[in-house]
């Protein structure tokens, strides 16, 4: 039954990463832990790994529809590929020293940092969409021609890697957070670009956690053959999907996956 049960919600999860650009590692994270049981420390290595094929299938969608921006990508990725392997360094210090707590070490990282992603993402829609008026501090925009904005991007790019390394989470809402924020990129250019980031950063990271010991690829296979066909689906309908409904609907439910995985 979890065998058939996996690859139907994964592909749900899907649809929804095409569609958005987050949710990927969030919601597939989660499920793993709470519907199927599974040991945090394995559920975020093979989600890592099953997230991978999904990120790099809809980056493939989306350079193809020509709606993501190169540039902003790859200084992305020369920050957050770094940082992603401190983070995996810092996981392996953790196992070697205290193995027996690495599940508990785990889950309630993976618990903060869905929180944060979502609960900073939830209160800049909210503002947007009921106060348009009111102007927010507005924060210094990466011109990515200048040296300063080069490295303003690779070192916010660092910072978040680590922590997609930890966790497996926040490579695509935290970066979506920053993409909104530092490079004002528009609505079409911003799943693209975030999805593309992502699946470079998840390359790195994959190979990481294969070093871990803690993929299950019994997990893996079932939640690409779910995820890939609905990223593909969720790509392609992505232009003409309205994005405030479903972003709301996406974070109100991390919001509460996140206290129960703290709590």
């Amino acid at each position: 039954m979890d065998f058939l049960l996996l690859p139907l919600f994964s592909f749900l999860v899907g649809i929804v990463v095409g569609l958005t650009g987050i949710g990927g590692a969030s919601l597939i994270t989660p499920m793993l832990i709470f519907v199927f049981q599974v040991p945090p420390a394995v559920a975020i290595s093979s989600d890592v790994v099953a997230a991978t094929l999904m990120k790099v299938v809809g980056s493939i969608k989306h350079w193809q529809q020509r709606t993501l921006d190169v540039q902003v990508v790859k200084w992305l990725a020369l920050g957050s590929v770094p940082g992603s392997l401190l983070g995996i360094g810092i996981l392996h210090l953790i196992k070697h020293k205290a193995e027996h707590n690495l599940n508990e070490i785990m889950l309630h990282l993976l618990g903060m940092t869905i929180l944060l992603a979502t609960v900073l993402a939830l209160v800049q829609m909210l503002l947007l969409t009921f106060f348009p008026k009111f102007q927010l501090p507005e924060l210094p925009k990466f011109d990515l021609t200048t040296l300063l904005g080069c490295l303003q991007t690779v070192s916010i790019g660092a910072f978040l890697g680590c922590i997609v390394g930890l966790t497996s989470v926040a490579s695509g809402s935290m970066f979506a957070l920053v993409l909104i924020a530092f490079f004002r990129l528009d609505a079409r250019k911003l799943v693209g670009t975030d999805i593309s980031q992502a699946a470079i950063l998840l390359l790195f990271t994959a190979f990481g956690h294969l070093t871990l010991g803690t993929v299950d690829w019994g997990l893996v296979l079932p939640i690409w053959l779910g995820s890939v066909p609905g990223v593909l689906i969720g790509a392609k309908i992505c232009q003409a999907a309205p994005q405030k409904p479903l972003r709301f609907m996406i974070y109100s439910i991390l919001m509460m996956v996140s206290l129960k995985l703290v709590y």
